[in-house]
């Protein structure tokens, strides 16, 4: 009777497996749908890839992979650019800044969510205007402090300078403590611990994916960061990648886009790894704070 029960769930089950002609439908189309944005995604870097392997300067030649590859655009990078002390000086300052902005926005984010102290909601307000302006609106003081304290082309001062733009960051985070329960806090409170150990032993550990993605942004929008760059960083050994890529295709006599294309393929590596290595935690930071937020 036992087996006769089994053969009639498993059955059950295989019928309630069956897709209606509609959900069929419904698949397929969001299948050719996904693959079609994959396809436009994918293009532009399978052009981009195809023009470092091609010969001469243009970027266009007609098809996506040029007839005759040739590494040479490579090879070329490496021994006559500076690339990988650009690519150092952009790790640098890409793990600086994300780093303190991770621990300012962390600290930042629980006194607001949790803490009630004079100015807190001035504060919060404060922080949500500050976004209406865009980050160049800034570069005339940057500048101008850092010329008046000869702190001009200092790549460690630069770090600092980044790292103080983290007021969305604290906003998310915000509103992702404030969906985890408070009776933690009150439990905790009444153990006798004290508000910094419920941060670094309770909140942290719960917050850890959300971090994880304030971390990627905050690094992946260090990377690419080029107008106040531009304007603080001015030998070519304190360069970043942004800074270093366009020359390659500002130059006074000729464009080299092939080399151009060749070292984004190479400074665009560190960003794949990383994204990675942290893909697992991403995904679950995105997910709570879909949720929390």
């Amino acid at each position: 009777m036992t087996s006769a029960n089994a053969n009639m769930n498993k059955s059950k089950l295989k019928e309630d497996r069956k897709m209606r002609p509609n959900e069929k439908v419904t698949l397929w189309v969001s299948r050719i749908i996904i693959w079609i944005f994959i396809i436009i995604i994918l293009f532009p870097v399978a052009w981009v890839v195809g023009a470092s392997l091609g010969t001469g300067d243009a970027f266009f030649s007609g098809t996506i992979f040029p007839k005759h590859i040739s590494f040479q655009n490579y090879i070329d990078l490496f021994q006559k650019t500076q690339l990988l002390t650009w690519i150092k000086n952009s790790m640098i300052l890409c793990f600086g800044v994300a780093i303190i902005q991770s621990i300012l926005t962390s600290t930042s984010s629980y006194a607001f969510s949790r803490m009630k102290f004079v100015g807190r909601k001035n504060g919060l307000m404060t922080l949500l205007i500050l976004q209406m302006f865009p980050t160049f609106m800034s570069l005339p003081a940057i500048y101008g402090i850092l010329a008046k304290l000869d702190l001009l082309d200092n790549l460690y001062v630069f770090v600092l300078v980044l790292a103080g733009g983290s007021a969305f960051n604290i906003w998310l985070l915000k509103g992702y403590i404030d969906g985890l329960p408070k009776e933690l806090d009150e439990a905790a409170l009444v153990d006798g611990a004290s508000y910094w150990q419920i941060f670094i032993r309770i909140i942290l550990p719960l917050t850890a994916p959300m971090l994880v993605v304030i971390f990627l942004f905050s690094f992946i929008g260090t990377y690419s960061e080029f107008i106040l760059s531009s304007a603080v960083l001015k030998s070519p050994e304190s360069y970043t990648v942004a800074l270093g890529l366009q020359r390659f295709i500002t130059n006074q006599f000729s464009a080299h886009w092939t080399l151009f294309a060749a070292a984004s393929v190479v400074a665009s590596l560190p960003l794949v790894i990383i994204f990675m290595a942290l893909q697992r935690y991403l995904q679950q930071g995105l997910a709570a704070g879909a949720v929390k937020g």
